[in-house]
């Protein structure tokens, strides 16, 4: 891969990543206080901040009326906003590449999640003599939705054996219970996807896992640096046109990451609904121990995420040119920085 992937022409911008977002008076009423925010799979650990939030009333605290509607998977959540009916996502961070790389441009106001805190693993039921990615050629591999974050991080472990997406079957299977009943009933070989559905299959000694990202030290080894993964983006132009709406919504965040950071297990399950446990407390609760760490602290999103999520895109989605993307335009860290101060997270 050329140097021009991380191309240090763009990067003089990210020390400036304030993208014209307007610089706030002290913090105003938001412009917009109804907001639809659309979701792929808000039961997964991936999106907790954003239950946090929600449950324990701070978006209302910021004078923020939201509506969370969810989706089977991140690009159906993504189809949301470019279709109009929503006005910010919760999703991926390389969904704002992505689109840069369609001319549409879209940024991320705040991060949620460190690492993606995806595992793909193959059925010990369907595939019991698993030797390696080679197996895995021509078999139906399960996804929260096609063209979310979990296809992406199977598409990188699989183009690393030579195997292109093409030479698989990709089935959208959700994030819930959904994804088990689809796993334990042999429609699918193997699967890419989050937490708490990848541990439960994992303990159950349903899946072996074969790549993980719910830690910081599997996403070094998966990405070869730190990969953003869950945020809030929007449109360019909304984060132009609502700096007080974004700074509320980050504010949200930042606040519920604070509360994540000294939260007990008690605490997490008092506070998320009660389907979110897939009927297992104790599974449930194993799940966060293994994620926890992927939870972003402060909401800020670092460059060096930026530059790793550009080069695992450009490594196996030909349609992405490194050398065309303009990194400082996919997100925004003026909104985090804010909140961090604010709530001293």
């Amino acid at each position: 891969m050329k140097r021009t992937l991380l191309n240090r022409r763009s990067f003089t911008l990210l020390a400036a990543a304030a993208v014209a977002v307007p610089v706030l008076r002290a913090q105003g009423r938001p412009e917009k206080s109804k907001i639809a925010i659309a979701v792929g799979g808000k039961a997964a650990f991936y999106y907790l901040p954003l239950t946090i939030s929600e449950q324990l009333g701070y978006f209302k605290a910021e004078g923020l009326d939201v509506e969370i509607s969810d989706f089977a998977g991140g690009a159906k959540a993504l189809q949301a906003l470019v279709g109009g009916s929503a006005d910010v996502v919760s999703g991926a961070y390389e969904h704002t590449i992505n689109m840069q790389a369609k001319n549409q441009f879209i940024q991320s106001i705040v991060l949620m999640g460190r690492a993606p805190q995806i595992a793909m693993g193959v059925s010990t039921k369907a595939i019991p003599n698993y030797k390696g990615l080679a197996d895995l050629r021509g078999k139906k591999i399960g996804v929260s939705a096609p063209g979310s974050s979990t296809n992406m991080v199977a598409n990188l472990v699989l183009s690393r054996a030579g195997i292109k997406s093409t030479d698989v079957s990709w089935v959208g299977v959700g994030t819930s219970a959904g994804a088990l009943a689809a796993l334990r009933s042999g429609q699918i070989d193997a699967m890419s996807n989050t937490d708490p559905v990848m541990t439960m299959l994992e303990q159950k000694g349903d899946v072996r896992i074969i790549s993980d990202t719910r830690t910081l030290k599997g996403t070094q080894e998966v990405f070869g640096g730190p990969m953003p993964a869950a945020c809030f983006y929007t449109h360019g132009e909304f984060v132009k046109s609502h700096p007080n709406t974004c700074q509320g919504l980050a504010n949200a965040i930042v606040r519920s990451l604070k509360w994540l950071q000294t939260a007990g297990p008690s605490d997490i399950i008092k506070t998320v609904p009660e389907s979110y446990l897939l009927g297992d407390r104790a599974l449930y609760l194993a799940s966060f121990n293994k994620v926890r760490e992927a939870v972003a602290l402060d909401g800020l999103l670092p460059e060096e995420g930026a530059r790793t999520a550009l080069k695992a895109l450009a490594s196996f989605d030909p349609s992405i040119k490194a050398d065309k993307i303009d990194l400082s335009r996919t997100f925004t860290n003026d909104f985090a920085r804010r909140a961090k101060e604010k709530y001293k997270a």
